[in-house]
């Protein structure tokens, strides 16, 4: 059992949040090497083509990957029998909870950190339009659902069965967070290793995934919409 869950977790990372894990660091040498972080920008969302319709199709078509990330993580718990628990209303309440305790000291962290040139300027859409509105929901869900269900629900499952230590298992799956954020700059790992503990604790608490992806979900839309229309 354990030597097929340490195949499983080395393929699923090779072609998920690992590898883009690694290619954030390279990025973040990257931009090291180009002068001061603080002096740098990086834009999260943005257009992918001039044609309205192919830019919607490409956007799709990213966001999809993430989902599909998430739902190949959960085919795999669910030939173990472990299946997502069906969303209830108070998993809306718990994920507004989350996204304030992680959403407004992030905020603040943010600034602090471009102040003393520990990340670079992120800009949250480059979408010149109303209608960006909608693809950014599409890619605030898609990065909620496909993060938090392979770094959190599958990888501390797995992790768990090969029974390793809680304090490890928080620890990975909170680093992995943080690496595949570090392209924005150092603060940005260091703050999503925070994100990872709490929602790492969370879920080993509750057994809840939901919560999360809404947290999640809140966090970015706030984040991503709020930019858009201001």
């Amino acid at each position: 059992m354990a030597p097929r869950i340490r195949r499983e977790i080395g393929i699923v990372l090779l072609i998920t949040f690992g590898m883009s894990g690694i290619r954030s660091i390279l990025r973040l040498v990257d931009s090291l090497l180009a002068g001061p972080l603080n002096e740098q920008s990086v834009t999260l969302n943005k257009p992918m083509a001039q044609s309205l319709w192919l830019d919607y199709s490409l956007q799709l078509c990213s966001a999809l990957v993430l989902v599909g990330w998430g739902l190949l993580a959960l085919f795999l718990l669910a030939g173990d029998g472990i299946r997502l628990p069906k969303l209830q209303w108070r998993d809306w309440l718990s994920g507004a909870g989350l996204a304030a305790v992680i959403g407004l000291p992030g905020l603040a962290f943010y600034f602090g950190a471009v102040h003393f040139g520990l990340t670079k300027e992120v800009i949250p859409s480059a979408f010149e339009s109303w209608w960006g509105v909608p693809v950014l929901l599409v890619w605030s869900f898609a990065n909620a659902f496909g993060e938090e269900v392979v770094v959190v629900g599958w990888l501390m499952t797995r992790l768990k069965q090969l029974k390793l230590p809680l304090w490890v298992i928080l620890a990975c799956t909170a680093v992995l967070r943080g690496s595949y954020h570090l392209y924005q700059g150092v603060s940005a790992g260091f703050g999503n290793i925070v994100m990872g503990l709490v929602y790492g604790w969370f879920f080993h608490r509750y057994g809840r995934i939901w919560p999360l992806i809404l947290g999640h979900f809140l966090i970015d839309a706030v984040a991503f919409v709020g930019y858009q229309l201001l």
